[in-house]
């Protein structure tokens, strides 16, 4: 027999994958690039499926963890670090503070990931536009690499959650990495990001292993001539999209742990704001230069979780808790959207144009 946390599992798995049979199946009937209309439907779409599932946990999240009395109540809130004050004479209130709990962290580590799969975009449309993609194979190599990138996440997340059970100071490593990227990321806000498409360590070790053939052939990943098997530069496109996933996840992963050490908690608000990354880049991929000020809001808000994870018991102590974050969090978010808008980054002088006056 299936445990309730495998069956959630099972159950939140076959969803994903409908939907992303759906999506793709419906997309790929036509050839033309996806409008910003298609993109901001899907937005909306993934965005209330979260906001479903947030509804979901805040009503039946004991069943997550199949909850049947106060001592496994306890004993799980005490394995999962949650930062609430259990009732032991009132087991129904307990299980209601803690259902409460669980959905609100689940919503602010969908926020979080939501918010670090913006500086992704950035990556995403340089890497593009640096291969030379026709912007109608955007779709398909997003939802391979989305694919790609739940295994992905399902492995990080769970070794993860095993080291920090295992080795609890792990979460002061975490908390002094994502200071250090923060800060890193204001200090570098203005470099101008460049790919080398022929000299990428991605492309590099595959061409190496794996007969590259000399253009792109439709949206085919691989393409058979004269009897021999190739890989395209689409699909080497595919490769360098799941590569940067990895390093960003190496960033986001952690700082949702700030949040909350569920594992499964973890795993949900990951993949929900993963699968919204892809309709969201084309909502933003025309515009998404004109938040500027947007990697300045990210470092501060990487800042801020590392700056949780390494002071969490005097937060707690302080009463610092999860609505704090989250409140923190967008808060972050909003001024820097707002001031991106009421402040527009002036346009760069070309050196010519400074010679011709």
């Amino acid at each position: 027999m299936f445990s309730h946390e495998a069956l959630f599992f099972i159950g939140f798995l076959l969803f994903i994958i409908l939907m992303l049979a759906i999506d793709l199946g419906l997309f790929n009937k036509s050839d033309q690039p996806v409008s910003a209309k298609q993109a901001g439907i899907m937005t909306a779409v993934w965005v209330t499926f979260a906001l479903a599932f947030y509804v979901l946990l805040r009503f039946w999240g004991n069943e997550l963890h199949n909850i049947t009395d106060f001592n496994h109540l306890e004993a799980l809130t005490k394995k999962h670090l949650h930062n609430i004050k259990l009732i032991p004479d009132d087991f129904g209130a307990s299980i209601a503070i803690y259902k409460k709990n669980l959905a609100l962290e689940f919503i602010t580590g969908y926020v979080i990931e939501y918010a670090l799969s913006v500086d992704n975009i950035f990556v995403m449309v340089l890497i593009f536009t640096s291969f030379g993609v026709d912007p109608r194979h955007y779709h398909r190599v997003l939802v391979w690499g989305i694919i790609g990138a739940i295994a992905l996440r399902f492995l990080f997340i769970f070794l993860g959650a095993a080291l920090i059970a295992k080795f609890a100071w792990i979460l002061y490593v975490f908390g002094v990495f994502l200071v250090y990227t923060g800060i890193s990321m204001f200090i570098n806000r203005d470099e101008e990001e460049k790919i080398d498409p022929q000299n990428h360590k991605v492309v590099r070790l595959a061409s190496k292993y794996f007969s590259v053939y000399p253009q792109f052939v439709g949206d085919k990943f691989f393409y058979v001539e004269n009897a021999k098997r190739f890989i395209t530069p689409l699909f080497l496109v595919l490769l360098v999209i799941e590569f940067t996933d990895v390093i960003f996840a190496v960033d986001s992963i952690p700082a949702i742990f700030a949040v909350t050490k569920d594992p499964f908690i973890v795993f949900f608000s990951n993949i929900f704001a993963i699968l919204g990354l892809r309709s969201m880049f084309f909502l933003l991929v025309n515009i998404i230069h004109k938040f500027h000020y947007l990697k300045i809001g990210l470092s501060f808000l990487m800042v801020f979780i590392g700056a949780k994870m390494l002071l969490h018991h005097w937060l707690e102590s302080w009463g610092f808790g999860t609505i704090h974050s989250l409140l923190v969090i967008v808060g972050i978010l909003v001024i820097s959207i707002i001031a991106s808008l009421i402040f527009p980054k002036k346009p760069q002088k070309h050196p010519a144009d400074t010679h011709s006056l």
